[in-house]
């Protein structure tokens, strides 16, 4: 059955489809169909319950969703098909127990990928092809998570749409999970209003008390999105 991220809970994120594809940079239609057929379609049959719930009349998922997304994208460019991916997802929830493996940053540590097939190092070594086959293979190239932050308890906490380089985070803690500059609790939107208005950067980062990377960090994640 699934955790607490799937229920409405304040603090825990809030991310319709619409704002999903906005902070994960891909187009609405992409990330529907993520929602409704593999995750809680395919991977809700397997676990008994759904991923999604509605919020005045829209769809909408928790923040560890929204994280695994962001992996499902990983994998989609290093050339995994969806399939494998959540055949990947079925098998780790079953060896570790959790709904959201994709978000846990030991199982993060130990994916592995040769752009086919996704692996999973176990904690002798040994490589385990997570296509329900459990066959070892030692061949793979390996990938890095630098978009993530986790709690005590190794679950992902925020996340960084641009890079941790850049001033915008995703907390689901903060303003029911929507972006904001780093350390502020300021939207990127706000900035970008100013902009439009004719408002150059450093009359925003004045008056907003930002440095003018912070605001041309929120115009670019915009712009993107």
């Amino acid at each position: 059955m699934m955790t607490s991220d799937n229920t409405l809970q304040i603090g825990q994120g809030i991310y319709t489809i619409r704002e999903m594809a906005q902070i994960l940079g891909q187009p609405y239609h992409r990330v529907y169909r993520w929602v409704n057929t593999y995750w809680d379609e395919r991977l809700g049959e397997s676990y008994g319950e759904l991923y999604s719930w509605r919020v005045e009349g829209s769809q909408a998922v928790g923040f560890h969703t929204l994280v695994e997304f962001y992996l499902l994208i990983l994998f989609g460019e290093a050339g995994v098909a969806p399939r494998k991916v959540l055949e990947a997802h079925r098998e780790l929830y079953q060896l570790k127990g959790t709904p959201f493996p994709f978000a846990n940053r030991e199982v993060l540590k130990s994916l592995r990928t040769d752009g086919t097939h996704i692996y999973f190092e176990l904690p002798d070594g040994e490589i385990m092809t997570l296509d329900g086959t459990r066959q070892l293979n030692m061949e793979f190239v390996e990938l890095f998570f630098k978009k993530l932050s986790f709690d005590t308890e190794g679950m992902a906490s925020s996340f960084w749409p641009l890079g941790k380089e850049k001033a915008i985070v995703v907390d689901p803690a903060r303003k029911f999970g929507h972006p904001l500059i780093a350390g502020h609790n300021i939207y990127p939107e706000t900035l970008l209003d100013h902009f439009k208005a004719g408002d150059p950067i450093p009359y925003i980062a004045h008056v907003y008390q930002l440095s003018e990377q912070q605001v041309a960090d929120a115009l670019e994640f915009c712009q993107a999105a």
